[in-house]
């Protein structure tokens, strides 16, 4: 009578212990889908002082820094360990060290953070890439390139080289290609102001490789994937081949006077966008020389492509996000995130993104923004700086370390 008493309870116990598993799986959250990776950081800077703001997103903790000037633009580097900060206004050159090291299938971590040795005072440094282990800055002020590499950022003493392009003084351009040419644009004097014209190809010398072939009323705004360069211009988008072949893509009929003032690749979804705040956000086919809408819309705030290049996220004034899968173009996920914002607002909201989750600012608040891509009602606030200005995404999307 014992024996079965015991094997009816024991029997009992297991089928409660069953049910309990079962009832903790159905309402269990994935802890990895609603974490950020592991090796992904988030720079902020101020619009006033000199305070960075290093966030890591998984922990929600912030690490302080003090950089050389306030009110840098920001950038990250291809391979995603450093970030760049560029201020032209002060002719300065920075770099931050996230000390991140990916490996493919793992990353390293290499010290802690700071700032890297290498710095550079150029004439106006203004327009930034990074491609392979180079950064590249467009000078202003004197119409130079200047390039660097990362085995170099930690080099006491070490500054930016300057190639010599032959250009005179130019709010301009540049993008780099696999074959290590340059596509960087030029002025002709045939359009009032400081926008270029033209754009040729160089080698790392300065040497001219391929002349310019076709003129426009005014350039602003590139990407490249490595094989072919885009450039945003009033004639249309210029396409630049390694060979020096260009040709132009037309806008829609119905642009009028606006044209693509910002261009962005996607390297995950093959792709490119065009955008400008006057008509909205749009795909270029390189291939088929067409131009079609992702979001017509005059409201975009910002428009950013996640760090993987798979979706493009805009930012509506009225406050609204909207999230495009770039290989569908279709709406992922779209909801209100942040009150509206004017459009005359002096310091508008800045905003960048990863595969899980989206960072906004919030200049009035000093506040970071971390929002949940999957459920934009997740949202987490950081206090960064009194005047958050510009933010970047650093690091790695991974997990795994060594």
């Amino acid at each position: 009578m014992k024996k079965n008493l015991f094997k009816t309870l024991l029997t009992l116990g297991l089928v409660f212990a069953l049910a309990s598993c079962d009832t903790d799986d159905d309402n269990q959250v994935d802890p990895v889908a609603q974490s950020e990776f592991k090796f992904i950081r988030i720079l902020v800077n101020d619009e006033v002082s000199k305070e960075i703001s290093l966030v890591d997103p998984v922990k929600l903790t912030v690490e302080k820094f003090e950089a050389q000037f306030p009110k840098s633009a920001l950038y990250g580097t291809q391979a995603g360990r450093f970030g760049a900060l560029v201020n032209g206004a002060n002719n300065f050159v920075q770099l931050f060290d996230t000390g991140f090291e990916g490996h493919g299938d793992h990353v390293d971590v290499k010290g802690t953070p700071k700032f890297g040795a290498l710095t550079f005072t150029g004439n106006k440094p203004t327009h930034f890439k990074s491609k392979g282990d180079e950064i590249i800055t467009f000078n202003d002020g004197d119409g130079t390139l200047a390039i660097a590499r990362e085995a170099d950022f930690h080099t006491p003493g070490a500054k930016m080289t300057i190639i010599n392009t032959g250009n005179i003084a130019h709010h301009g351009a540049m993008t780099k290609f696999d074959n290590g040419t340059y596509a960087v644009t030029e002025k002709d004097g045939s359009v009032a102001g400081t926008l270029p014209e033209r754009v040729k190809i160089i080698d790392a010398s300065g040497k001219t490789l391929f002349a310019s072939t076709l003129q426009t009323k005014g350039i602003h705004g590139n990407a490249t994937n490595g094989t072919v360069s885009l450039f945003g211009s009033s004639s249309g988008i210029l396409v630049v081949e390694p060979s020096g072949k260009q040709r132009l893509i037309a806008h829609s009929a119905d642009f009028g006077d606006a044209w693509f003032g910002s261009i962005l690749e996607a390297r995950g979804a093959g792709k490119f966008i065009g955008f400008t705040a006057a008509r909205g956000a749009y795909l270029i086919d390189i291939v088929a020389n067409t131009v079609t809408p992702i979001l017509a819309n005059a409201d975009i705030m910002q428009a950013k492509v996640d760090y993987a290049g798979n979706n493009l996220v805009t930012l509506l004034h009225s406050g609204e996000v909207r999230i495009f899968d770039l290989r569908t173009n279709s709406v992922k996920n779209n909801g209100s995130v942040i009150p509206a914002t004017a459009k005359d607002e002096t310091q508008k909201p800045q905003l960048e993104a990863t595969t899980r989750f989206i960072y906004i600012t919030q200049p009035k608040s000093g506040e970071l923004l971390r929002i949940n891509a999957d459920d934009l009602s997740r949202v987490e606030k950081i206090k960064v700086s009194a005047t958050p200005y510009r933010l970047s995404v650093l690091g790695i999307e991974s997990d795994e370390s060594h």
